[in-house]
């Protein structure tokens, strides 16, 4: 941006050196420099001075020059005759001044074009440079923007992990018990070697109760390691596309090694039949299926698959079936003669979700509302053969207002919607019978769910997605504590 300014500058200092220039020569070479002035008429408020030219037959002629009041100068100029300006050397010097001028004009009007062009040059840089100044600005606030919102991300996260702080602690206690285990374990093994060698040195009866006592706790210890707090919901894993928009599938808990069936109940109402697949392969990649044909058609999309059974709410009642899929018998039914049933209490998203069905490590549930309950959700352990209730917990969540719900090792967990947003934020504890508010993220992915079940076998999340067969994998938090085993 400096040249273009110089030029400038050199520029108008040239004109002002030519305009001063020609101001000082011009009347010189028209012979106005040779003028005698003389004064008249004294006495007056007025002065005439007279010029007298040297020839007044070949220069310029001043005849009379007056000043008035307000000090300005009025005089009558006489122009030389033309024949004379052809002859006179002055002339000559004239044109040729004449000449020079235009060529410092022309020169002139070159420098006024290239002034003009460096000229609209700075403004285009100029308006660079500001494009430039305000694009930096935006780039810093963005930078602060962006650093706002990780420090807020990594704040959110920092909350997210202190309640785990304790539970890590606690795991630290864990650990020196598996350690007493494993020192046990090599101790009994170190005397059966010893066994081995020496016969009848040890006493037979008190080395087996040890190892049965052993056996009891390593057990105890498995048992407690299946169960824990859920902390967290993988991101979901599509297994299908197929079906309506509501609808159930799921595996068997207690199904034998080897046995990998998939059973899937397309609809929420007024439908009687039940696919089989052979296996997840299967289930993914075929349509291959046994259909079974159930007694009576079904009410929502809480039915269960467990130990060789499907459980599930008969159409338009809250009556419970229980229906063996190897016989294609009923074996059992039961009523639950103060549920809420056809759309009376249902989940959030409707679909006669009044009764739910449910299993998980601690055996087969049932939640729904009653009118006893305010319409609040209402938790009852079953027994899977005589479907008799065994104990019931009343909650304060409306189930009206639940988005879905599921049971992970005896505690039940709701979401707080169906579609959109949702995540995981109530948990009932059966076995203290408190409650308390969570925030665990749930990803959505296609915005309506009309079933989450857990399958503890699996360690994974079910969910009929608009039309979407899908998984989550979920992390328990497993609490061991000696006192207990």
């Amino acid at each position: 941006m400096s040249v273009p300014l110089l030029k400038i500058g050199v520029v108008l200092s040239t004109m002002a050196m030519i305009t001063n220039w020609m101001s000082q020569t011009l009347p010189s070479l028209v012979g106005l420099n040779t003028t005698k002035l003389t004064a008249a008429n004294a006495g007056t408020s007025d002065r005439s001075i007279g010029v007298l030219p040297t020839n007044p037959e070949e220069s310029w002629q001043v005849y009379s020059s007056a000043q008035d009041s307000e000090g300005r100068c009025i005089c009558t100029v006489v122009a030389p005759q033309q024949t004379m300006c052809s002859r006179d050397a002055r002339t000559k010097q004239l044109r040729q001044l004449l000449e020079k001028v235009q060529n410092m004009s022309q020169s002139i009007e070159v420098l006024d074009r290239r002034t003009q062009r460096d000229l609209q040059y700075v403004e285009r840089m100029e308006n660079q440079m500001k494009g430039l100044e305000s694009k930096f600005k935006q780039v810093e606030e963005t930078h602060r923007q962006h650093q706002a919102r990780q420090f807020k991300a990594i704040k959110a996260k920092m909350e997210e992990l202190r309640p785990l702080i304790p539970v890590l602690e606690e795991y630290k206690a864990d650990a020196k018990l598996v350690l007493q285990f494993k020192e046990e374990v090599q101790n009994l093994t170190s005397v059966l070697n010893e066994l081995q060698e020496e016969i009848g040195a040890y006493d037979y009866e008190e080395l087996q109760s040890r190892v049965s006592n052993l056996e009891e706790r390593l057990r105890a210890c498995m048992q407690k390691l299946a169960c824990g707090k859920l902390t967290g919901i993988s991101e979901p894993v599509t297994v299908k596309t197929s079906g309506s928009r509501f609808g159930s599938w799921m595996t068997d808990p207690l199904a034998p090694e080897g046995d990998n069936r998939v059973w899937y109940m397309d609809g929420y109402h007024n439908n009687r039949f039940v696919r089989e697949y052979k296996s997840m392969e299967d289930f993914m990649n075929s349509d291959n299926f046994t259909s079974h044909r159930l007694p009576h058609p079904w009410s929502g999309t809480g039915q269960v698959v467990y130990n060789g059974s499907i459980y599930f709410n008969k159409f338009q009642s809250h009556i419970i079936i229980r229906f063996d899929l190897k016989s294609e018998t009923i074996l059992k039914t039961r009523s639950l003669d103060s549920a809420g049933f056809t759309n009376v209490y249902h989940y959030a998203w409707g679909g006669q979700s009044d009764i739910d069905l449910m299993v998980d490590e601690n055996g087969l549930w049932v939640v729904y509302a009653t009118n006893q309950n305010a319409g609040n959700i209402v938790i009852s352990k079953l027994d899977p053969n005589t479907l008799q209730i065994l104990k019931t917990w009343s909650t304060g969540y409306p189930k009206r207002s639940a988005g879905e719900a599921f049971m992970i090792c005896g505690t039940l967990y709701v979401t707080n919607g169906y579609s959109g947003g949702t995540k995981v934020h109530y948990a009932y504890q059966t076995n203290t019978s408190n409650y308390e508010y969570i925030d665990i993220p749930f990803h959505n992915v296609y915005s309506h769910i009309s079933m989450l079940d857990y399958n503890p076998k699996d360690r994974a999340l079910y969910a009929w997605n608009n039309g979407h067969q899908v998984l989550y994998n979920v992390t328990l938090f497993h609490v061991i504590r000696s006192d207990e085993l």
